[in-house]
């Protein structure tokens, strides 16, 4: 039996494919349809991803890390009075010697103001460990002078729309103003070592960084607010996550992953998704109207042949499926060629590369690129093979529900 209904569908599938191509004008244009939408979704999709990865990677290694180690209710309460949450200053050995964990960094946050002559800012800085942290901020780009990493002790790097409003130079001093932990007041003078930028203009004008033991001093503590956690994969993130609740009491650590954090991150993923969406109904609408009126036509034209069919004993279930397998052999043959073709696009359009202006809430542009994920490719060819499969349907059931008389009597 299943040797004979494998003879019945290639029998099927080579007349379904000869018909096809009896109207080769008409086959050409439906089938550049099926793959001219493919091809739209794979490339729009996969601009969309490489935008999403970039935004991604850029706010874990400016920003977040993979992963944050805080006093549990940190981020609901503690960002207004961060030294009732306080860490010790010693990461533990066991979670950096976890898999796949390539640094973790401490960070003392904390807020003042920032001089220089008459002009005072307000601030949010960032006491860090430069040599920890520099794997983490590996996408922060020092637009200007040094790194703390090369930079002389007494020393800070400020974001640069924070630098233009307080009109400072590289090398200048200036003099940090804070609240201790014991509620007096500490300062500080530095010399501005570097401006930096990351993908969050509104971070750049408000923030600064300085080494973690002069971030200390001025506060009068001694521990961190957070320890950042660097992975060699962010595909990790939820593994690493569970295997260091393990080892650190839930009642003392919270461990917070970087997709908790990026609010403006998952706001771009919602957006992106919808206009995916959009777009992929409205490449499903153009492929179904136009596959829908080439098999119609067909149907029209080989009336008088499908009365002749079901004269001599085709069945109207046969009619109905030889329908259905050319709209499907539409659907394969386009979603086939619109795959190759657009991945073949996307390769040309990446190494060429988009110039892209900076977009809201980022300080610069970016050479964009066209990344198509195999979840993507498969989206690509399934919606070319169901539109057309369902874009079949009614045309085929007319063509299966034709009285023989009538169809007999009807000419070429």
């Amino acid at each position: 039996m299943p040797i004979k209904v494998l003879i019945t569908f290639l029998l099927q599938l080579r007349l379904a494919s000869r018909n096809l191509f009896r109207q080769r004008r008409r086959t050409v244009l439906a089938l550049s349809t099926v793959a001219g939408g493919v091809i739209a979704l794979l490339l729009a999709g996969g601009f969309f991803n490489w935008v999403l990865v970039s935004i991604r990677e850029a706010t874990i290694l400016s920003q977040l890390g993979h992963l944050q180690i805080t006093r549990p209710g940190y981020f609901e309460e503690g960002i207004s009075s961060p030294y009732d949450y306080l860490l010790p200053a010693k990461i533990p050995a066991e979670p950096e010697a976890l898999e796949g964990v390539r640094t973790i960094a401490p960070r003392l946050a904390f807020t003042g103001l920032i001089s220089k002559g008459d002009q005072t800012i307000s601030f949010l800085g960032e006491g860090i460990d430069p040599v920890k942290e520099a794997p983490i901020a590996a996408a922060i780009t020092i637009t200007k002078g040094k790194d703390l990493t090369d930079a002389p002790p007494q020393s800070l790097i400020i974001g640069q729309g924070l630098a233009a409003n307080l009109g400072v130079d590289i090398g200048d001093s200036v003099v940090l103003l804070a609240s201790t932990a014991s509620g007096g007041l500490n300062a500080v003078e530095l010399k501005v070592a570097g401006f930096f930028a990351t993908v969050s203009k509104a971070y750049d004008d408000s923030s600064l960084r300085v080494p973690v033991d002069i971030a200390r001093n001025l506060v009068r503590i001694k521990g961190a607010t957070s320890w950042v956690v660097l992975l060699s994969d962010t595909a990790r993130t939820d593994a690493s996550m569970a295997a260091m609740r393990t080892l650190l009491p839930a009642k003392d650590f919270e461990i917070t992953p970087w997709y908790q954090l990026a609010d403006f991150y998952n706001k771009t993923v919602e957006l992106f998704s919808k206009q995916v969406g959009v777009i992929r109904a409205l490449i499903a609408l153009i492929v179904i109207l136009s596959i829908s009126n080439t098999l119609s036509m067909a149907v029209m034209e080989r009336t008088h042949e499908i009365g002749t069919s079901m004269a001599i004993g085709v069945r109207r279930r046969g009619i109905l499926m030889l329908f259905l397998t050319e709209g499907a052999l539409l659907g394969v043959l386009g979603g086939l060629i619109g795959v190759v073709l657009g991945l073949a696009l996307g390769e040309l359009i990446s190494f060429i590369g988009i110039p892209m202006p900076p977009p809201p809430g980022m300080a610069f542009g970016y050479m964009g690129q066209i990344r198509i994920s195999p979840g993507l490719t498969l989206d690509g060819f399934m919606l070319a093979f169901t539109t057309t499969l369902l874009a079949s349907i009614v045309p085929a059931w007319k063509a299966s529900r034709m009285n023989i008389v009538d169809a007999l009597r009807n000419q070429k």
